[in-house]
């Protein structure tokens, strides 16, 4: 595996689901999480964290898609960005969601693991303006911390 690549695999690795020096990751923000407190909004009109997860999950996608050319339409749940989850989940729901969320974590991983550092100055297809691919893995890794840290706050909201 190429130098560059690996660097990538390591960093989405910190930010979703290894220990890092940063603090807690995506996955680690969600550890244990009940599908009440998954739900609990901090103000109306906010996101819960069950839409925050399943918003991860649909930019991990889109950053496959992104890397591969693939067109757009397959994601598993009708929308984009945000999905609206309205009221508590089952367990099943939560659980479903969570899985989403490490599938296409998985499928990240194995789309990144597939290139070559060559491959990273190439434009990434889709989306606006000359983005290349190493800044789309690099983005979407940063968006993992980002909203880890914004669940954490979720959580210390709800007592």
């Amino acid at each position: 595996m190429d130098n560059s690549v690996a660097i990538l695999l390591r960093l989405l690795h910190q930010a979703y689901d290894r220990k890092a020096w940063h603090g807690t990751n995506l996955r680690g923000s969600l550890r244990g999480l009940t599908p009440a407190q998954a739900a609990w909004r901090p103000a109306p009109g906010r996101h819960s964290i069950q839409e925050l997860a399943l918003h991860c999950a649909y930019w991990k996608y889109t950053v496959v898609r992104r890397i591969t050319g693939a067109k757009r339409g397959s994601f598993p749940l009708k929308g984009s960005n945000f999905f609206a989850r309205p009221g508590v989940p089952t367990a099943e729901e939560w659980n479903a969601d969570l899985r989403l969320l490490e599938e296409t974590h998985r499928d990240l991983i194995a789309t990144v693991g597939s290139l070559r550092d060559r491959d990273l100055a190439r434009k990434a297809p889709g989306g606006t303006g000359a983005v290349t691919i190493e800044a789309v893995v690099y983005g979407v890794a940063c968006h993992d911390v980002y909203h880890a840290g914004q669940i954490q706050l979720i959580k210390r909201g709800k007592k």
